[in-house]
């Protein structure tokens, strides 16, 4: 199977415009004992209550790549894990990433998985969930900006951050104040779904072959 890395690699054909939109969800954190499951599985949670969303929650923790560098021709265990990392994906229509702030910037993890991909990317809207200390994981996001605008892919401007995050969640995974939270991914959605059909039905129209 050959894997998307570099920007001479074929771009993903346009999706049709029909039928709900595929959200990947992408959990950006590996670390044992991270909160971005509970923030993810909050946020999908959100996503699959509106009908115009098929979401797709993507763990990176059970897609071993470690820190192979990307490569046309990666090794068994690699081409493994990504032959179920890839495909979806490409299937994605727009991504929501979710992200802590590791020394002013995102994880390694995350970083890696990118890098192994880039048309699955092309002419799709990125969005940030975001969490950390004072910061908010706010200064992750603005270097994740670049990073997707490399590959060819439109962020949102608003985002979901959560500063000193590990305060607001009860034992249980819940939001003690939720209200604040989901009016921000309310926004972070409305803004999400209109650049996602924007670009679908220019797809449809004419692939992103640029």
């Amino acid at each position: 199977m050959t894997h998307a890395y570099s920007c001479e690699e074929t771009p993903v054909s346009g999706s049709p415009t029909d039928g709900p939109l595929r959200l990947a969800v992408i959990i950006g954190s590996v670390r044992e004992g991270r909160l971005g499951p509970t923030i993810a599985d909050w946020f999908a949670d959100r996503a699959r209550r509106r009908p115009e969303f098929d979401v797709d929650l993507i763990d990176l923790a059970e897609v071993a790549l470690g820190a192979a560098a990307p490569s046309p021709s990666p090794p068994p265990e690699i081409a493994e894990a990504l032959g179920r990392l890839t495909p979806r994906l490409d299937a994605a229509d727009a991504f929501v990433v979710v992200t802590p702030e590791y020394n002013h910037s995102y994880p390694a993890a995350l970083k890696n998985a990118i890098d192994w991909h880039n048309p699955q990317f092309h002419a799709k809207p990125v969005a940030f969930v975001s969490y950390g200390g004072l910061a908010g994981g706010l200064r992750a996001v603005e270097h994740l900006r670049l990073v997707f605008a490399e590959l060819h892919a439109v962020t949102t401007r608003d985002t979901v951050s959560f500063h000193n995050a590990w305060d607001l969640f009860d034992d249980n995974g819940r939001l003690k104040d939720p209200d604040g939270p989901g009016a921000a991914a309310t926004t972070l959605l409305d803004q999400l779904t209109w650049w996602a059909n924007a670009l679908r039905h220019a797809k449809s129209k004419r692939p992103y072959d640029i």
